[in-house]
């Protein structure tokens, strides 16, 4: 399997930034890591190889980057407008330093989202944004709300609410969508989340799956049983859905 390490100044960020690509050919796929993964995090948890056959038979080419969830939603130590500022940004180098490097690399046509956790709403995201580079959208064991407060799980902004924040947050700012180019190209979209009936976030997941039912978005939700906010299940969902 084609294997290789890519590492390069940002302009947009400011710092080094690292990824690896694995295969050699086939749909693209973007991949996010979870909130405290790094680049190589799909690679040492198996997901990788989960999809062994797919890369191999030149089916799929996996690009997976650095998240930066330190510097922007965890980034305790900035003020919260500092981190969804910062995320702005982590979102402009994703298109315009990330994509046209996929682009160069490979000319296929369809290029896939795909993230585990933080990642899932870093994927959500990106693809809810600018629907209009995507063609599928995969992700595991998200919360699509990170002004919500659920079990452990704090809100990110610590109250703090802007424009930015609304516009990348997919369960709110889809409520507003009303016709228009954006809601036309999501609904060309392949859309696939996944979530555990016992994980924390289910509740979340179904109200983002009414909302995109309510744009007559189609998309699946499949709802796995017990606790699948792990990397054992994201393995198998990984086979089944990228």
């Amino acid at each position: 399997m084609n294997r290789e390490y890519l590492r390069w100044h940002s302009p947009r960020l400011h710092r080094d930034m690292e990824l690896l690509v694995f295969g050699h050919a086939g749909a693209k796929v973007l991949m996010f890591p979870t909130r405290e993964g790094r680049f190589w995090e799909y690679e040492r948890l198996g997901l990788v190889e989960s999809l062994a056959g797919k890369l191999e038979a030149g089916q799929l080419q996996l690009y997976c980057i650095e998240g930066l969830a330190a510097e922007t939603f965890y980034g305790f130590d900035r003020h919260p407008a500092e981190r969804i500022h910062r995320h702005a940004a982590f979102e402009d180098y994703i298109l315009n330093e990330v994509l046209p490097l996929m682009a160069s690399r490979n000319a296929h046509d369809c290029t896939i989202v795909h993230g585990c956790s933080l990642g899932a709403f870093q994927a959500a995201s990106l693809v809810f944004h600018h629907p209009h580079l995507f063609r599928k959208l995969v992700a595991f064991s998200g919360r699509y709300d990170l002004t919500i407060k659920v079990e452990s799980f704090g809100d990110l902004f610590d109250g703090y609410y802007d424009s930015s924040v609304y516009f990348h947050t997919p369960t709110h700012f889809l409520p507003g969508l009303d016709g228009g180019w954006q809601l036309e190209k999501l609904r060309q979209i392949e859309i696939v989340l996944t979530i555990g009936d016992a994980d924390p976030f289910l509740d979340n997941n179904h109200y983002l799956s009414r909302l995109l039912s309510e744009k007559q978005v189609g998309h699946h939700l499949h709802v796995w049983e017990g606790r699948a906010h792990r990397a054992g299940a994201w393995r198998k969902m990984a086979a089944l859905y990228i």
